[in-house]
This record gives structure tokens, sequence and C-alpha cells, in this order.
């Protein structure tokens, strides 16, 4: 189990640590004592924070923002937490911007410090200065990797300010859809972080009335690109030509400018999925690339796909030599190279869209969400080695009545999947999901949270988790492997993804092919009031290669 792998004496340090840990809330963006920010072997979590005031909604006013008379809908709460999100249900893409945070903690959850990225509720924050947010309550955010060298850690936000309504379904200045109902523009942007703290930001018309959710940064061996991973299209059928280009999985060029001087083109994705590759009908151009996790391995790059009513909730793979699937499925081909460019298309878009060089991943599901009801819902990838691949599965949300803890504590994919390769059948396979622990449907309480039946959905208040969202893992020396995950719940909130929710640690036995007795989930951390948890990441490193140059090259 888990704590077995630490003694007393570890903790003991841990704590020792947080006697000298920079106070949670303190920006503290050049280290402290002469020192990193961050610590090698430590995480990272992500959390957003919601500004708590009545005073954000009235109730009676039209929502979206600025909507058009047809579009309107009237506020049903105010701005208190979390009766705001009761709003949610009348108002499809509701949403708040909220403050960002990147909390230092040890593996076994000990916090040490905490950065804030810069907002417009810091005094010295002006309309020019760099700043990003998140949006409260967009569940799939926040996402948090490493790039190829250890050195940074990426995110995707919003470039606006706090306590913004329905900035996740606005468009971007350069990708506008007339027909979404939220009238509103906002870039999305890339966020790298190093060791130090230090911030910069790469603005992006991608995401347009969507959210970016993960980026990864490749900057290896000469080559410094994000991969995006996102949706986008808040509108009507068929999606405006910018809105298609800015879909999925995009390939986004690194600036080195503040965000007031950054003028963004038309996006560059990276690859795109159709269902007719797959021998189906087409959907809505655009919307087969709703993606949600991304990783790298082996130099090729991952994605999920775990919602919406278009395309294949599956796990896919961006195919860089063009000779590796057959009819939308395979596995990657050995020598693979991670994209150097965007994806080659030309202009105007068919109607079909865009050309397709992405595949879904042997053994993985290839039911259209149009053809039956999905039964797997993939978030998050991590990769423990060539054969071993663990997914996350944040459950199906179910919320259609009093049964939702039952119905989530009956499902059988939500949880941590792990696949293993089987080189015979040039297939994965799915050997067990890891469940125990989760406590999937046991309502949980929160201090400060409210309890009962919330009157608007006539369900309870309570969350219970319903799966895991965003991982990260480690392999371990004595053949184990252990996984951190960010829950996913389900409630009667207006908005299930306001609800506070946790991280959680398991070890697995690497070689197990059947589900070993005895492994289970620890809860690390469980948000607070008003906030809610999303990414995982191990520190960036100051010098990942240990040769004292900072280059992240070899020795």
């Amino acid at each position: 189990m888990y704590h077995s792998l630490h003694g007393v004496s570890a903790r003991l340090i841990a704590a020792a640590i947080a006697l000298f840990a920079v106070p949670t809330g303190l920006a503290a963006q050049d280290g402290f004592f002469g020192q990193p920010h961050f610590y090698p072997g430590n995480l990272v979590v992500s959390r957003t924070v919601y500004d708590n005031h009545a005073g954000n909604v009235a109730v009676g006013q039209p929502l979206p923002p600025n909507c058009a008379t047809a579009n309107c809908v009237a506020a049903v709460a105010d701005g208190k937490y979390p009766y705001i999100f009761n709003n949610a249900p009348v108002d499809g893409s509701f949403g708040i911007t909220s403050r960002i945070f990147l909390d230092q903690i040890t593996p076994w959850g000990f916090p040490i410090n905490t950065l804030e990225a810069p907002n417009s509720l810091q005094p010295w924050i002006r309309s020019d200065s760099d700043q990003l947010v998140g949006s409260f309550s967009s569940k799939s955010e926040l996402g948090l990797h490493l790039s190829t060298d250890g050195r940074y850690i990426t995110f995707m936000g919003y470039v606006a300010p706090v306590n913004a309504l329905d900035v996740s379904n606005s468009n971007t200045p350069g990708a506008f859809d007339s027909t979404n109902p939220v009238p509103s523009s906002y870039y999305r942007a890339v966020a790298r972080l190093d060791a130090w703290g230090h911030l910069d930001y790469t603005e992006t018309n991608a995401y347009s009335g969507n959210n970016g959710r993960s980026v990864v940064l490749n900057n290896s061996y000469g080559n410094d690109v994000f991969y995006g991973s996102g949706n986008a299209g808040n509108g009507s059928n068929p999606q405006p030509q910018n809105i298609v280009l800015g879909a999925g999985a995009q390939f986004i060029v690194p600036v080195q400018q503040p965000e007031f001087e950054q003028a963004p083109g038309v996006p560059t994705p990276v690859g795109s999925f159709s269902v007719t590759e797959l021998g189906d009908k087409a959907d809505k151009v655009g919307k087969d690339d709703n993606f949600r996790g991304i990783t790298l391995f082996n130099n090729v790059v991952y994605y999920t796909k775990g919602s919406g009513g278009n395309g294949v909730n599956t796990v896919y793979f961006v195919d860089t030599t063009g000779g590796a699937c057959l009819k939308g499925v395979g596995v990657p081909a050995p020598g693979a190279k991670l994209p150097a460019a965007p994806l080659s298309y030309t202009l105007p878009l068919p109607s079909t869209g865009l050309p397709n060089n992405m595949c879904v991943l042997a053994g993985f599901p290839t039911l259209s969400n149009k053809a039956g009801n999905p039964a797997n819902f993939p978030f998050g990838l991590w990769f423990a080695d060539a054969n071993t691949l663990y997914v996350a599965d944040e459950g199906d949300g179910y919320t259609g009545g009093t049964d939702l803890y039952t119905h989530a504590a009956a499902q059988t994919n939500a949880g941590l999947e792990k696949w293993i390769f089987d080189s015979t059948t040039g297939q994965w396979n799915l050997a067990y999901v890891l469940t125990n622990g989760l406590n999937l449907g046991a309502p949980y309480t929160v201090p400060g949270y409210p309890r009962g039946t919330n009157s608007a959905t006539g369900l309870p208040w309570s969350p219970a988790t319903d799966g895991v969202r965003n991982i990260t893992g480690k392999v371990n020396g004595d053949g184990t492997v252990t996984i951190w995950a960010i829950t996913s719940t389900i409630s009667g909130n207006g908005d299930t993804g306001a609800d506070p929710d946790k991280l959680v640690v398991i070890t697995d036995n690497l070689k197990a092919t059947t589900l070993p007795a005895g492994e289970k989930f620890f809860t690390l951390r469980t948000a607070s009031f008003g906030e809610v948890l999303r990414g995982i990441s191990f520190t960036p490193a100051a010098d990942p290669d240990h040769d004292g140059d900072n280059d992240g090259g070899s020795w």
C-alpha cells in the first residue's frame, strides 16, 4: 500500500520543510532564500478558487452577458457559492473566471508553498499586465504536464479578468462565430512555468467557443512547440472555418512577448480525426476532435476523448508516418517522430473538414457516441512503460435522478484503468480497473458546503466521487508504480464541476495482469469550500540533466 512506501522519517522531513514554506497564496516567483521555488521529486497541483461574492451575478440579469434577445435567459441565483451554479441549467454556457493557484506538495501530501498566477484581483495588475485565469467550474481545464526536457510545466487558461461570466464558451478574437450565444471574445493562452516560479504566456485563437484543456511543450533536440488538447465551437452547424481549425489537437509556437503585444494568427491544428475513418457517417465537423487528455510517449502524441455526442470516446494518437492505421485503427509505427509542423491542409476547407492523420489506438473502443451510449469516459493518460498504459476514466457523470449515488457506485469502467499491450495480436487489452478506496458514489461532506437537497435540482448537495481525471505516475524501484489522480464528482449541484474534489494516490504492481488484492487509493487532499483541484504533475527541474548548465542537454 502507498503508506508503506514512506516512513515516519519521511513525514518528519516533510514537516521540517513545511516550516520554511512560503505562506499559502504568496506568488514567490523568484523562489525564496535564493533557491528555486520548486524542488525535485515533489508534486504540483493546479487549483482554481472562486471569488465568492453575491454581487457577481444578480437574480434576473440576462445571461450570457450582452446576449442577443433571442439567446437571453434570466439568472436564477446570485453569486454566492455554490448556489451560483444553479444558473448552469438555464444558461448552457454558464461559468465565471477564477484565480489559478499552483500548489507544491510532497508526494505524500504535505503542503510546501503556493504560486498564484497573475490576475486582476492583485492590486499591482493593470489592464495591460500579463494575467491568466481559469473558468469555474470548467472541469476539464488546467491539466499540468512537464516539458520533454523536464524544465517546464505547462497549462492553459484565459486572458481575462476574474469574475467575467461565460468566458469558457466565448469566441476568440481571431475565430469569431456569429452563431455563438456568447458574443464576447477572449484569447486563450498557454502558460509556461519554470522551477523558479517564472511564468510566461503564449496567446492563441484556438479553442474558440470552448476551452483548452491541456498542453505539452516539446523543447528537446532543438524543438520548441506546444501540443494542445481541447475543444472548440459553441454555435450552429456548419461551424466557421477558423472554429474547425482551432479544435482538438493544436500546434502552438511559443512567443517571447508580453500578452498585450501579441497578435496571434489563425489556429494551426496538428491532428484531426473523423468517424468516417471507421466507416461511420460524418458527424458535426470538428466535434470528433473534442479532446481532453494528452501525453507524449516514445515520440508519439496521444489524446483522449471522453465527452460529447459526436465522435468516439477512446484513446487516439497522431500518426506522423502516414501508414500506421488501417481503417482508422492501429498502433504507432516504429521510429515515429513527434510532429515538427502543423497539419497540412488547403483552404477553403471542404465540408468534410480537415484531413485525417489520427487513429484510434488498437484495442480501445471504436463505437461512435451516436451508435450507442458510451461506456468509456477516458481522461488522463500515463505510460509506465511501452507495454503498460494507465487511463483515467472519469465516469459517466450521471445526475438524472435520486439514484445518482448508487448509479456511480455500480459503474464498471470508472476509476483507473490498466491496459497491457499484446505484441502477438498487436493491440492493447484492458487488464483491470482500480477503484478500491475511491468510494465511488459515497457522498462526503466539505466544511461550509451545503447539505440536504438542492431545491433547484431536487438532488442532494453532497458530492461523491464518480471516477478520476488528470493523472501522473512514477515507476518505483521495487517493481511497483505509484499514480496520483484528481477525482471527478457527481452531486445535485447545478454544475458538478463546482464540487470540491480530491487528490488521491495508489500503488500498483507493475507486472500484475489481474487485479491484485489489497491495493487501495488513499486521499491526500480534499478541496476546500469554493475551490476545485484540476491538474497534477511532478515539479519542473532547475537542471534536469545534472550537468550544471540548466540547458536540458546531455552530459
